[in-house]
């Protein structure tokens, strides 16, 4: 391969490695069952978040007491930007 299409090919690497950079970030969270019949959630970080139902009533209950921890740790706890 020729130095100018080997130029070529990174040029054009590069522009769809930002493209996909730039699709993930502000990506819309959304939700499907698992092939083992849980809920993944996406788009909150690099995998997704997977849990069964009973988890995630379990979790939401207690919403109120994780907005709580993390109001009193705040200082403690880095933000991901």
């Amino acid at each position: 391969m020729a130095n100018e299409d080997m130029q070529l090919e990174l040029d054009r690497l590069k522009a769809e490695n930002e493209a996909l950079k730039a699709g993930k970030r502000g990506a819309p969270v959304s939700m499907k069952v698992s092939e083992k019949g849980a809920v993944s959630v996406y788009g909150l970080g690099r995998f997704p978040v997977t849990l069964y139902q009973e988890q995630w009533i379990k979790l939401l209950a207690l919403a109120g007491d994780i907005q709580t921890f993390i109001d009193e740790n705040k200082s403690k706890l880095k933000t991901k930007e």
